[in-house]
């Protein structure tokens, strides 16, 4: 009984050869050690030069950026000093209007009507702006927003602010004026009265 033959594959096989793939600074130390010391040299100076390049790059692009900042700061302040000009020229313009108003036609009442109105113009104005009066009289004396220019007898406790001499405000909760005011130094004006009388008898 004869044999069975086996079948041979006709599909060639693989004989690829195998391919190692070597990682960039695999490749840069391999050249690295081929190179001779003049070429490292130079290899170094253009590393670095590349390297003193984009830093200046950057520096010129930090400095771009920073021009850029200042000018568009500049441009918000000035846009918005010429806003507040515009609605205080608009004030302006009606306090003319009732300066120049006819006074035969004009009485006292209607006259401080309009003084009113103005006046109510300008704190709309500054209440835009974020701009609003320190309350200072019959309050504590307090040295963050009070300036004290004088104490003064009165009925009042000690360090109270009995009269205010000159407004003061807060814009967008910073002060940029303190209110000058009068304090009570504690003492009755009665009190003074019999003490002056007092000294001036003694003397």
């Amino acid at each position: 009984m004869a044999g069975k033959k086996k079948k041979v594959s006709s599909k060639p096989q693989d004989t690829k050869p195998e391919i190692k793939v070597e990682s960039k600074e695999q490749e840069k130390k391999e050249t690295s050690r081929r190179m001779t010391s003049k070429e490292k040299i130079y290899l170094l100076q253009h590393e670095i030069a590349e390297i003193m390049d984009q830093k200046l790059r950057i520096v010129a692009e930090f400095e771009n950026f920073r021009r850029r900042n200042l000018i568009e700061k500049a441009n918000w302040i000035k846009n918005a000093t010429e806003r507040l000009v515009l609605e205080i020229c608009d004030v302006r313009d009606n306090f003319e209007r009732a300066l120049h108003a006819d006074n035969e036609k004009s009485d006292a009442n209607s006259l401080r009507e309009g003084v009113d109105l103005i006046f109510q113009q300008l704190e709309d104005v500054l209440k835009k702006e974020g701009v609003s009066k320190i309350n200072a009289l019959g309050q504590k004396f307090d040295p963050n927003y009070h300036d004290a220019l004088a104490h003064i007898p009165s009925h009042e406790k000690e360090n109270i602010v009995i009269a205010v001499i000159q407004n003061g405000y807060i814009m967008k909760n910073k002060m940029i004026r303190p209110v000058r005011v009068a304090v009570s130094n504690g003492e009755k004006p009665v009190e003074l009265d019999k003490r002056v009388k007092k000294e001036n008898e003694n003397k």
